[in-house]
């Protein structure tokens, strides 16, 4: 085997000085280093023998290569991606991470952008070791060239968890104030998504989807205005102080419409709370009843508004005619003009409703009624804990002998979905037939029969640029799956920088492995694979949300998607 010929060659090059025929900046023929590395990572990718014959080479590069050259954080970089690509040590992928995190203090911008990328292909696997480097991340969110900002932002989010998102969300609340245009709707995006995974209490989250409607603006994705009103509705005592607080920032601005469909719904809900004044959460609001329905009105006659918008605004103002029956006469007039609106959406509604008014009136208060809640199929906080426990033990553990019939273990899963399970009636096990006993003492095989194969899925497809999705859930757990994202190029142009990461709800465990690289070939070249380790104890309906970000033919691309059209069998 080369292995370790190359090592003892690069041993060779590192510990016996230079020659100056070859060396450049004091550092023994860098290219030589660099071309070795290289070869080193792929020989030894996926052979543990090979790692750990060249861990202590790794280290010895890694602390003696003089990083005050160029030359030098070259040799540095390629042995940090060597680390990272091999069965390393973790003493050695922290040590990568800490050569990272002294790249991000240099004074090249070069430097500093290979070291975020870098770094944001390791969040995943050694979360624990970048997160040590998150103050000197968040402070490269202030550099003014977009591209290190942008991969900063990307990293920032990557490092939010349940531990510190309070203090990452401030960061990033106060970047999304002063970002560029062109980053403000990923930054909105990012935001809003790691306070619906993370959100320690419901005040908090409402309280940082506010921030960033009324930051924001236009930059904030449509489903938000969706999310924020089941959010109010699900959190019955923060009613009052949602529609204050909403109440008064469309008072301040109506031009933000994402923040204008939200506040329009809301007091249509839960108007009359606004005038009952007894909200102890929020500052001492007096708000009349002409004022909430002129506000309203307001909203309608706004050259700003979109359609949308005013859709939101009008059936806000028919829902209080049954909270505020005080303004009926006005409500009443309003609607009658829409009802010859241009806008077919409006029109109709307000025809609907005028009919209402006149022909179904003994029935508008029945029909006007608070919204249900529409339920998740994410379990109760309370047992979220219990869940992560035994996902973390499940995910690490190696598979357990089995001491009972499968059958009967595949069915104790499938109880954990019953709101009864002392009802469940379990398979009794079989005695072995003596035709079996006969063939397990003649010693030839008798395995069960394969599972039906799941059908693979492709979920991405843009400028001849797939990601398909294949599944295997292994028989030993059968609540484990595991996913293979493989993404392939068949466009002219190379895609470089491809980062693909995902999303899970929180009844669901998610570990991501390192993808095997980040750039894909043309024409059809050697895909990326990343290996997705889904738990799933509840057996609940699976969905995956993912972000891709990456460039092609000179531009840089970020999709955000939702993929709700898994195979059944992948679940249940």
């Amino acid at each position: 085997m080369v292995v370790p010929q190359l090592v003892q060659i690069l041993r060779t090059l590192v510990t016996t000085g230079y020659s100056t025929e070859h060396s450049i900046s004091g550092v023994s023929d860098p290219f030589l280093q660099v071309q070795i590395l290289r070869l080193l990572r792929i020989l030894a990718r996926n052979h543990e023998e090979s790692s750990e014959t060249m861990n202590d080479l790794l280290a010895q590069v890694a602390t003696n290569t003089d990083t005050s050259r160029n030359a030098g954080n070259a040799v540095l970089l390629e042995t940090v991606l060597t680390i990272m690509d091999i069965h390393s040590a973790a003493g050695l992928r922290v040590l990568a991470v800490n050569i990272l995190g002294r790249f991000l203090l240099n004074n090249d911008k070069n430097i500093r952008y290979v070291a975020l990328t870098s770094l944001l292909r390791l969040v995943q696997s050694d979360h624990s070791a970048v997160q040590r480097h998150r103050s000197t991340v968040v402070e490269c969110l202030q550099e003014t060239d977009a591209s290190l900002s942008r991969r900063a932002l990307e990293l920032s989010l990557a490092l939010v968890n349940s531990s510190n998102v309070r203090a990452m969300m401030r960061e990033l609340q106060a970047f999304l104030e002063s970002c560029p245009p062109d980053l403000r709707a990923d930054c909105a995006s990012g935001i809003l998504l790691a306070a619906e995974r993370f959100a320690p209490s419901k005040r908090w989250h409402i309280d940082t989807i506010l921030h960033v409607l009324t930051t924001a603006g236009t930059y904030v994705r449509d489903d938000a205005v969706a999310n924020l009103p089941q959010l109010i509705g699900e959190a019955q005592e923060l009613h009052a102080y949602s529609v204050r607080r909403l109440y008064s920032a469309l008072a301040e601005d109506i031009s933000q419409q994402p923040l204008a469909q939200v506040a329009a719904w809301c007091i249509g809900e839960y108007g009359d709370l606004l005038l009952e004044g007894n909200c102890e959460e929020t500052e001492p609001l007096q708000v009349e009843e002409e004022e909430v329905l002129a506000l309203l009105e307001k909203v309608l006659q706004s050259h700003l508004s979109l359609p949308a918008t005013r859709a939101y605004a009008l059936t806000a103002l028919m829902k209080l005619s049954t909270r505020l029956p005080g303004g009926n006469n006005r409500i009443r007039q309003v609607v009658s003009i829409y009802g010859s609106c241009v806008d077919i959406e409006l029109q109709q509604r307000a025809v609907e409703y005028n009919m209402l008014f006149q022909k179904y009136d003994h029935m508008r208060a029945a029909i006007l009624e608070k919204m249900p809640l529409v339920e998740r199929s994410d379990p109760h906080v309370d047992e979220e804990g219990k869940e992560n426990k035994a996902g973390a033990q499940l995910l690490e553990a190696s598979a357990p002998v089995p001491t009972e019939p499968q059958a009967t273990k595949l069915l104790d899963l499938l109880d954990l979905l019953d709101d009864t399970p002392e009802h469940a009636q379990h398979l009794p096990p079989l005695d072995p037939s003596p035709g079996e006993t006969l063939v397990h003492l003649l010693d030839l095989p008798c395995a069960p029969p394969a599972p039906a194969p799941i059908p693979s899925l492709r979920v991405f497809e843009r400028q001849g640029v797939r990601l398909d999705l294949t599944f295997v859930r292994p028989l030993e757990t059968p609540a484990l799956l595991l996913v293979t994202a493989t993404t392939t190029n068949s466009s002219r142009e190379d895609v470089t920088h491809f980062v693909c990461q995902a999303a899970v709800p929180k009844s669901f465990q998610l570990q991501l492995q390192a993808p095997s690289g980040d750039t894909i070939p043309a024409q059809g070249g050697l895909p990326i694979t990343q290996l997705f380790r889904i738990l799933n104890p509840n057996k609940a309906t699976l969905r995956l949300k993912l972000r891709l970000t990456y460039n092609h033919f000179g531009q840089p691309v970020q999709e955000i998607f939702e993929v709700d059209n898994l195979p059944v069998e992948t679940w249940q």
